[in-house]
């Protein structure tokens, strides 16, 4: 199913970061993110240990693959990992993403920031890659500790618990 500001006679973006979710939990959740993904261009999907296996079959298939309307293509190609270690091996760069005060002494940057360092890492031909938690608990100190720096959203405190999708998004 695609929606109804697809349009393939139109040339496709892909590159940019690479996103990788870890432990995700929910099979429409990934698909979601696949989804977001291809709104902008994003072509390199990681899975880290996903909760219920990947690829996924019978109804979680479903639900993901109807989830990324139109982004299969991604589903498709997603690489699976056991550990966050792993999946960001052979990336030069890498942003965690967290809401919460951390105490590991790395680079907080916003989006405008951390995504022109990115786009200028990714144009000079290295590879970048943007680390994001389950969506229980976000990600733990261990993961964070493999990024180079930290990426967060200006969001209300009181109420910093974004989606996964929607964090992918922004």
């Amino acid at each position: 199913m695609t929606g109804a500001g697809t349009d393939h006679t139109k040339p496709s973006l892909s590159g940019g970061p690479a996103i990788i979710l870890v432990r995700p939990q929910l099979a429409v959740n990934i698909g979601m993110c696949a989804r977001a993904m291809a709104n902008f261009g994003l072509s390199d999907l990681r899975l880290v240990s996903p909760r219920e296996g990947w690829p996924r079959t019978g109804a979680r298939r479903k639900g993901a693959y109807a989830a990324a309307a139109g982004a299969v293509h991604l589903l498709e190609k997603a690489r699976v990992y056991d550990t966050t270690e792993a999946a960001v091996a052979d990336l030069n760069f890498v942003f965690a993403t967290t809401a919460r005060e951390r105490g590991q002494f790395k680079t907080i940057l916003g989006p405008e920031k951390a995504m022109a360092q990115s786009f200028a890492g990714v144009s000079a031909g290295e590879s970048h890659g943007i680390i994001f938690g389950p969506e229980r608990t976000g990600l733990d100190n261990d993961d964070i500790a493999l990024a180079d720096a930290i990426l967060t959203f200006p969001v209300n405190p009181a109420y910093a618990s974004l989606n996964l999708a929607q964090a992918v998004l922004l």
